[in-house]
């Protein structure tokens, strides 16, 4: 395991260290004692080494002597110092390894897969965080301990991610099994399905082929529940075009036993075109007859206007009488009668009067020619009394 391998890492850097840290203070004692001794044998300055005066005193040789040992324990001052901050910076080191090591752990634990990238690069931080181990035995102990508790509670945290992870991945295993089951289910309902639709449409073009309009024309004998309607669908036919064929009204109701014709397919296509052209011929009539309703009623609404604006500029010296429209010259008076009463009942006030020709029927009268000329306008364009032949005459 990654984890065991950096564990014994650690506990054999910190015995090295403590090893190391050791002899670095033996080594610092025993140049404590020798100084002495190396002070007697410093190599000799030139000064020193011409002839010295024998008139010395001892107390410049304590002075000297009190220098050289002040210098000396300045130097092992300083040497305990850095040791100590050595020591310091180590223990950090060492304090933030350990903090990396059960953040991995933990890391570890709550993940379900095997964390192969993150234990490679602790192991890269751990050999470049590789230096000099200064620590006592007693505190090596400790952490070695504390590593080895570090060590088993990663072991468990590492047993039980993998137990979860088996579980996981036999729910995985159990969903993919069950989505495959539900994936082939449905498949084998849309094949069931499609199966079931081209039937249907092969069953309906069988049947709309054998229904079809015969090649040629045959008699039918109508039975019980047959009318127009339900043999036109039969044949695939317009119930005009069957009603056609045998001279019927679509409306009629058929006769149990009456013979009837079925026309053939190419007796449909006529029969479709000229109902069709039929249509179209009356929908054109329709149209035509709603336009001249629509001339005559404008033609009528204008010769309306031109009378009433010829009644008010008529003046009593447009002429010494009144004048009249005559509408018609009938051959008798009942006649006659007939056709005032046709113009009575569309507005207009009617008279008759015998002549020697026949009994005229007369609109009016109308005071001035302007009006009568306006009046015999407006009847000949009034499509109630339908005609054109009226024409203005004196009355008196």
């Amino acid at each position: 395991m990654n984890f065991s391998r950096q564990a014994l890492l650690g506990i054999g850097m910190i015995i090295g260290g403590s090893v190391m840290l050791y002899a670095m203070v033996q080594q610092i004692g025993d140049s404590n004692e020798a100084q002495p001794a190396s002070a007697m044998v410093d190599k000799p300055s030139p000064e020193q080494e011409s002839p010295q005066p024998l008139t010395t005193d001892i107390e410049t040789e304590k002075r000297i002597l009190a220098q050289k040992q002040k210098e000396r324990a300045a130097r092992v001052a300083e040497q305990e110092k850095r040791a100590q901050q050595f020591l310091t910076e180590q223990e950090a080191a060492e304090a933030e390894a350990l903090a990396k090591a059960r953040a991995e752990s933990q890391q570890y634990m709550d993940s379900s897969a095997p964390a192969v990238e993150e234990s490679d690069k602790s192991d890269a931080e751990k050999n470049d965080a590789t230096t000099p181990i200064k620590k006592t035995s007693a505190a090596a102990s400790a952490e070695s301990e504390t590593n080895t508790g570090d060590q088993q509670k990663a072991a468990q945290a590492q047993q039980e991610a993998q137990r979860q992870a088996a579980i996981k991945e036999q729910a995985t295993a159990k969903k993919l099994a069950e989505s495959k089951k539900e994936a082939e289910v449905k498949r084998q309902a849309d094949a069931k399905q499609q199966a079931q639709a081209a039937a249907e449409k092969k069953r309906e073009a069988a049947e709309a082929a054998k229904n079809e309009p015969p090649k040629s024309p045959s008699d039918y004998q109508v039975k019980r529940g047959d009318g127009l309607i339900k043999l036109a669908r039969q044949y695939n036919m317009p119930v005009e075009v069957l009603a056609q064929a045998n001279n019927l009204s679509p409306s009629t109701s058929l006769q149990l036993g009456q013979n009837i014709t079925i026309p053939s397919r190419k007796q449909v296509e006529r029969l479709a075109r000229e109902a069709a052209a039929a249509e179209q011929a009356r929908e054109d009539k329709r149209q035509k007859e709603e336009a001249l309703a629509k001339k005559s009623a404008d033609a009528k609404r204008e010769a309306q206007q031109k009378l009433s604006e010829a009644r008010k500029e008529v003046k009593e010296t447009d002429a010494k009488g009144s004048f009249g429209v005559q509408v018609a010259l009938a051959n008798d008076q009942a006649k006659a009668d007939e056709l005032a009463k046709k113009f009575q009942s569309a507005g207009y006030q009617v008279k008759t009067s015998p002549t020697s020709r026949g009994v005229r029927v007369i609109v009016g009268p109308e005071r001035g020619k302007l009006a009568a000329l306006a009046l015999k306008d407006k009847i000949n364009s009034d499509p109630k009394v339908n005609t054109t032949s009226a024409w203005v005459l004196y009355w008196r």
